[in-house]
């Protein structure tokens, strides 16, 4: 992995609110369309990955969630080897897919910072500064929306209730978290 300093240096505990970065994770972007793509993913990592916008489908190890009609991000449910950015699964679908032209690996590793919110207050916050209409979102276990937080671009996943995982990319972190800190301290 590389070098990189945390956006988060310590967990962060607000009225009805934790938040916390969960590093490192193993995160690959997917890109395909066809059956045979479809198929190899879903043998190799033992899930269906989800056809329905703005869902995600989980296994053991994995977690699937829909991007766009042809893109899908995974991620590991356990943290890996911080000094160590070879990934087995990485491996063998890049030699699955990319090197058989059925479709696109990439590794997102480095790129996206995972932070995790968690309590009563995460809606809340998280209606202070993004358009998106929660509503319906919030009562979907799964749900993925991309949207804008503080005018920052973030992948949202519904975890479980009152739990959302935050994707950011990592040049934007920094300023994602300040803006928490200072949006989070109002509730």
């Amino acid at each position: 992995m590389l070098n990189y300093n945390s956006s988060i240096k310590v967990d962060k505990v607000y009225s009805g609110l934790s938040i916390k970065e969960i590093s490192p994770i193993m995160k690959l972007n997917l890109r395909g369309k066809n059956r045979d793509f479809l198929s190899t993913i879903g043998k190799n990592i033992n899930m269906i990955l989800p056809l329905e916008a703005n869902t995600s489908s989980s296994s053991d190890k994995y977690i699937s969630m829909w991007l766009s009609p042809d893109e899908w991000m995974v991620v590991s449910n356990n943290t890996v080897d911080k000094e160590n950015n070879n990934y087995e699964i990485e491996k063998l679908l890049f030699n699955k897919i990319s090197k058989t032209n059925l479709g696109a690996i990439t590794d997102v590793s480095d790129q996206f910072v995972l932070i995790n919110l968690n309590g009563e207050n995460v809606f809340n916050l998280l209606s202070t500064g993004c358009p998106f209409n929660f509503n319906d979102f919030k009562t979907k276990k799964g749900a993925v929306a991309q949207t804008l937080l503080a005018q920052i671009d973030i992948i949202i996943h519904h975890r479980e209730l009152n739990n959302v995982n935050l994707f950011v990319r990592r040049s934007f972190s920094e300023h994602l978290i300040s803006w928490i800190d200072d949006a989070a301290s109002r509730l």
